[in-house]
């Protein structure tokens, strides 16, 4: 990771969000503490503990960087355009698999376009969101699909208060839990949305524009 931003002249990370401590979601943010000039770290509130928490935690602290410790309801300004609302967790955790269903839910917004990401929730979670907020919160124009398209998540109730117009699936190629799963293929796509999908089109790029058109790059 750190050579991948380093290859665009990045070197300075004004906010690390860690949605959740599973390794595939921050194994690398050690490296990027280490390696480029990290301002905030965001997390929020944590039903387990872990040794990458524990890791992390006790790096940025060396290093000085400032931890940001959100929840529901705030609101992460980047700019005078652009800000993150919290969405998940509540502030009373799930206890089930806590790790992957107290991952942060947060939505970009940015003129008329957003951005909802989901770290790895699954059902139960997905169900107390769809609760909790109205469907004009959770419509967004771009859905980071949940734990890498597995059937786990992406409940139909739940893509159906979404809507997206896009979705974003990261996953590697021919992986071992055979993500993502045809089912939430067929949901996503019964409802119209164009699928991104990591192991298909490499890389993916969004570039919004201020009119709110919306250009997509893939590396294949």
């Amino acid at each position: 990771m750190v050579k991948y931003l380093l290859d665009r002249k990045i070197k300075k990370v004004d906010f690390l969000i860690i949605s959740h401590f599973d390794s595939d979601h921050c194994k690398n943010a050690n490296d990027i503490i280490e390696n480029l000039k990290v301002k905030n770290i965001v997390i929020t509130k944590q039903a387990e503990k872990s040794q990458e928490f524990e890791n992390i935690i006790k790096l940025a602290k060396k290093r000085n960087v400032n931890i940001i410790l959100l929840k529901a309801g705030n609101t992460l300004t980047i700019d005078k355009q652009i800000n993150f609302k919290i969405l998940w967790p509540d502030n009373a955790l799930i206890e089930e698999n806590p790790i992957n269903n107290n991952s942060i839910v947060a939505k970009l917004e940015y003129k008329n376009f957003s951005m909802l990401f989901t770290g790895d929730i699954e059902e139960i979670a997905e169900k107390h969101i769809i609760s909790k907020y109205s469907e004009q919160i959770l419509n967004s124009t771009v859905l980071k699909v949940a734990h890498h398209g597995s059937d786990t998540s992406s409940i139909e109730e739940f893509i159906n208060v979404v809507k997206p117009k896009i979705a974003l699936i990261g996953v590697g190629d021919n992986n071992k839990f055979d993500h993502p799963s045809n089912s939430v293929i067929d949901i996503l796509k019964s409802y119209g949305t164009n699928i991104y999908r990591t192991d298909v089109h490499g890389e993916i790029t969004l570039t919004i524009r201020k009119n709110g058109v919306i250009k997509v790059n893939t590396q294949i």
